[in-house]
């Protein structure tokens, strides 16, 4: 008989890992593909059942896409990915070392100890990909107790570690185990001691105590990272009895029943949606089910400190998916927990923000591969990313507490993930320049005036522009634009290409507005967005402008207040310096004396009209 419902939330962890699989697997899982229909498949111990022709709600990919639906037949269960694992995990010559230290210190102590290696290693070894990520857990006692043990073996070989701490349990900063950790042959290894943990209702703060493998196996996040290499051994062990085959048909689930493991810890949430984006794996349809539930979403949102959730998107958008991680966050209802906004926001973000950020962030990812990614740092991709996703956002402010509209992405990144000030800064500077940079592109593609003079935000810059140049016959006709492009690159400076690409965004849009548009209306002609970014970068670059923020003024302030025969006060000598910078600009190969002596026929001029 199969049992439709059961609620497992409340049952210890030792009754849980021992029930029979089919109470864990009763719960449809569906496949969902672009171009395919959904097949739901329950797994009753070893049967697999397919049952095709179920719908469900589909997804919004980006560009509207929706493609016609097919039944699914005997060659798409072929067709489903399996993913090559090694069969035995290959040791690295320093892993080799450090591990028989280890294994002496177990014979030297005469110590009755298991080592494992646990979770992400393990999962990574299998994969082909090095790590260097090892963790040690430890059956009988704790790990500053084997630290101690690992030190005095290496003291009676008159060696010692090259480092080593205890990290105290910290349960208000999340950290709920000692882990001590030690650094042999350049590496830092972490041990800590297996361990079960239950959960009281209204709390983050798990009760501790010691486990066994198998109890260690199930609290774990996902079943890709339950897995253990047993140092004794050699062997890998998977004891949850589903990790190997979960790692080689690339699913994301959870060893218990997801609901009850998200509202344990919330944050796995994320951490699932990580590992999928990383892998390229499939999400489990009862974890999905149990993430975009509202009190999964709640407890998320309650339970977890914005820090951790903050760092857990840096690493969604500084990995190698981080559209898919937007998608999953979308798809899931999580992005409005995530990136919560103030109550005070105006105008509202429309209602589909998180499919339009989806949409930029995923233009802007597909121009950050090409042409040479080579320009931007690490650094500048992460903020590129973070500037498309935020779009939506850029015309919307809140009151701060002294009633000063500020714009809300400063509160994403300050309060909704606690990331540093200079990411809220950077990010909305990006966003205050894409409308300048977007107003010069036609006349950067062309190399010559395109309506630069209806520029209202360039009105001072021209105007200094016009009086500098007037009945000079030999002005080149890219000077006007040299100085308005000579201006904005200051004020964005390292940046500039990703404000580049991100006003290039913009004109994804109808009729230039993009704020309520439905994604469909979006169209990123992203061949056409290549090119015009080639070709403008292109000009940049010939007119010396590539590093035009690190120019220094030819006229210092001792000198204006000099020449000008000013007494005092800041507000002129800033007036001189704007003046100065622009026939700087203009003249590029001008000296700092003709410089001083145009400021000076300036001068004269001036006390002749007065």
């Amino acid at each position: 008989m199969i049992l439709k419902t059961m609620r497992l939330s409340s049952l210890p962890i030792n009754t849980l890992i021992n029930l029979p699989k089919s109470l864990f697997l009763i719960s449809p899982f569906r496949f969902r593909n672009l171009n395919r229909s959904l097949t739901v498949a329950s797994r009753i111990s070893s049967t697999l059942l397919r049952v095709s022709g179920v719908s469900s709600r589909p997804c919004g990919y980006w560009f509207s896409t929706n493609a016609a639906m097919t039944n699914v037949g005997e060659e798409d269960k072929q067709s489903i990915p399996s993913i090559e694992l090694k069969e035995n995990i290959e040791l690295t010559d320093k892993e080799r070392k450090i591990f028989d230290r280890l294994l002496s210190t177990l014979r030297y102590c005469n110590l009755d100890t298991q080592l494992r290696v646990a979770g992400g290693w393990v999962r990574d070894k299998l994969l082909g990909k090095e790590s260097d990520d090892i963790d040690i857990a430890i059956d009988n006692m704790s790990g500053s107790e084997f630290l101690d043990k690992f030190k005095e073996y290496l003291s009676s070989r008159d060696e010692e570690v090259q480092g080593d701490t205890v990290i105290e349990r910290n349960p208000d900063q999340s950290k709920h185990l000692e882990t001590a950790k030690l650094r042999i042959y350049d590496q830092w290894i972490d041990f800590v001691n297996l361990r079960s943990e239950e959960y009281t209702e209204n709390s983050r703060i798990p009760t501790m105590k010691f486990g066994t493998a198998k109890d260690d196996a199930f609290r774990r996040d996902l079943t890709i990272n339950s897995l253990f290499y047993n140092i004794n051994s050699g062997a890998v062990e998977d004891l949850t009895e589903r990790g190997i085959d979960d790692l080689k048909s690339g699913k994301i689930v959870t060893p218990l029943p997801a609901k009850a493991t998200f509202l344990d810890d919330p944050l796995r949430v994320l951490r699932a949606v990580r590992f999928g984006a990383r892998f390229g794996f499939t999400l489990d349809e009862e974890l999905k089910e149990a993430a975009s539930s509202e009190e999964v979403r709640v407890a998320l949102g309650e339970k977890i400190s914005r820090e951790r959730i903050g760092n857990e998107i840096d690493l969604m958008i500084s990995g190698n998916g981080p559209v898919s991680a937007v998608t999953y966050l979308s798809d899931l209802k999580l992005f409005s927990v995530v990136f919560a906004l103030p109550s005070s926001a105006e105008p509202s973000p429309p209602e589909n923000c998180g499919s339009l950020s989806q949409s930029y962030l995923e233009a802007m990812w597909s121009l950050l591969k090409t042409p040479r990614p080579g320009k931007f740092s690490g650094e500048q991709r992460r903020l590129a990313l973070y500037a498309a996703m935020f779009l939506p956002f850029r015309k919307t402010v809140y009151k701060d507490t002294k009633g000063k509209s500020i714009p809300v992405v400063n509160h994403i990144f300050k309060f909704s993930m606690k990331r540093k000030t200079s990411d809220a800064e950077t990010v909305m500077n990006i966003h205050q320049t894409t409308e300048r940079f977007r107003s010069l592109i036609p006349s950067l593609e062309v190399k010559k005036d395109v309506e630069l003079d209806e520029l209202t935000w360039a009105a001072d810059i021209l105007e200094h522009w016009k009086s500098i140049t007037l009945n000079d016959p030999v002005i080149p006709a890219t000077s006007k634009i040299r100085v308005l492009t000579g201006f904005l690159l200051r004020d964005i400076k390292d940046f500039w290409r990703v404000s580049l690409l991100t006003s290039l965004l913009l004109s994804a849009t109808v009729d230039g507005s993009n704020d309520h548009q439905d994604i469909g209306q979006l169209d990123f002609q992203l061949e056409r967005m290549r090119e015009t970014y080639l070709t403008v970068e292109a000009t940049i670059h010939e007119l010396g402008l590539d590093k035009i923020w690190d120019a220094k003024p030819l006229v210092n302030g001792r000198e204006i207040m000099q020449i000008a025969e000013l007494k005092g006060g800041s507000r002129l000598i800033r007036e001189w310096q704007q003046k100065l910078l622009t026939w700087q600009l203009a003249y590029p190969n001008g000296t700092a004396e003709e410089c001083k002596e145009w400021m000076r026929d300036i001068k004269a001029k001036r006390q002749r009209i007065e």
